[in-house]
């Protein structure tokens, strides 16, 4: 029911573009990175990445986001005229035709009110931008560019620092009154452990990163052994990176094991019961965690899934994502009108 997806793959190769074809370019907005990506035609032809700056202040990230867009362009001998639009996916809640962002705590600066659109439009020379939520955003991607093309009606689940959720219903992705496939936040065991949300239970207190962390650091206060912040330091992460779990499980550590299988218990858990409602073709399964685990995270996910299955011989398909790390950058370009 899975297909292969190769733990910490790159996306696709870069391409050259149909002579004439429209250019567009997408920015996957990040806590911690900021990928861009741009498209002419249907080829990715250059890409960029940026650290997020950590200043706390939101002209410096706007600063940052230009400047991934000048170097694609710069790479595929472009310049900024050449532009026809631009499309950002950024956590927060998100006003789509004003263009603004809110409430993005993940985002260093964001935590209020930001004229993201405008803002960078402005340093563009006008391009049109349009902003939409990231994972919606990747999803977006997967769906018209990736994975997601043979299907029409699907879910995108991410699993990254948090667990979010993209919804396809024939062919169209879902808005609902604005937070449709909010997946992270269906209840897999009510009373349960609390989520960043602030209520309990929540598929994301189990396998959202930033949550999992949280409970590896209470289970090494109790006395519990692991390498995982050994791991971090070595790295100099401030952080439980999706690499740092990733590399933990490599080389055996209980712990890591643990918080991955309850991970993994949760969405597939979850999943059976999204499944029974909606009748789903394929579920994909993206995010900073899914696409470095890979495959081997996919089957783990099937595996608590499928006891859970009404028509079990009908399940879906569930895959990893196709454009890797690219997914919301391209997503944002298609947003965008590429």
């Amino acid at each position: 029911m899975s297909a292969p997806g190769t733990p910490g793959a790159a996306g696709p190769p870069e391409e050259p573009g149909t002579p004439g074809a429209a250019v567009f370019a997408g920015v996957d907005l990040g806590g911690t990175k900021i990928q861009t990506a741009v498209l002419q035609g249907e080829k990715v032809i250059a890409s960029a990445r940026e650290l997020t700056p950590q200043s706390g202040v939101a002209g410096d990230v706007i600063d940052a986001i230009v400047k991934t867009l000048q170097s694609a362009l710069h790479e595929a001998s472009l310049s900024d005229e050449q532009l026809t639009g631009v499309g950002i996916g950024t956590p927060g809640e998100i006003d789509a035709e004003a263009g603004v962002v809110s409430l993005a705590a993940n985002v260093p600066g964001f935590g209020g009110r930001v004229e993201l659109g405008p803002l960078v439009s402005k340093q563009l020379h006008g391009v049109k931008v349009t902003v939409d939520n990231d994972v919606r955003v990747g999803v977006l991607g997967e769906l018209r560019r990736g994975a997601g093309r043979p299907f029409g009606n699907l879910l995108g689940v991410w699993v990254g620092t948090g667990v979010g959720g993209g919804l396809v219903l024939d062919g169209a992705l879902r808005n609902g009154r604005g937070a449709a496939g909010e997946f992270g936040h269906m209840v897999v065991k009510p009373g349960g452990r609390r989520c960043g949300c602030a209520k309990r239970g929540c598929v994301e207190a189990y396998a959202g990163r930033a949550r999992m962390e949280l409970r590896a650091r209470k289970l090494v206060k109790r006395g519990q052994k692991t390498d995982l912040f050994g791991i971090m330091k070595r790295r100099e992460r401030d952080h439980l990176s999706s690499g740092v779990f990733a590399h933990a499980l490599e080389h055996g550590d209980e712990m890591a094991e643990k918080l991955i299988e309850k991970a993994a218990w949760a969405l597939g858990t979850s999943l059976a019961s999204a499944q029974n409602l909606l009748d789903l073709e394929a579920i994909i399964v993206g995010g900073g965690l899914g696409d470095r685990l890979g495959q081997p995270f996919a089957e783990r996910i099937v595996g608590y899934m499928r006891p859970h299955l009404f028509v079990a011989e009908h399940p879906p398909v569930v895959l990893c994502t196709e454009l890797r790390d690219l997914s919301g950058a391209v997503g944002a370009a298609v947003l965008a009108g590429g």
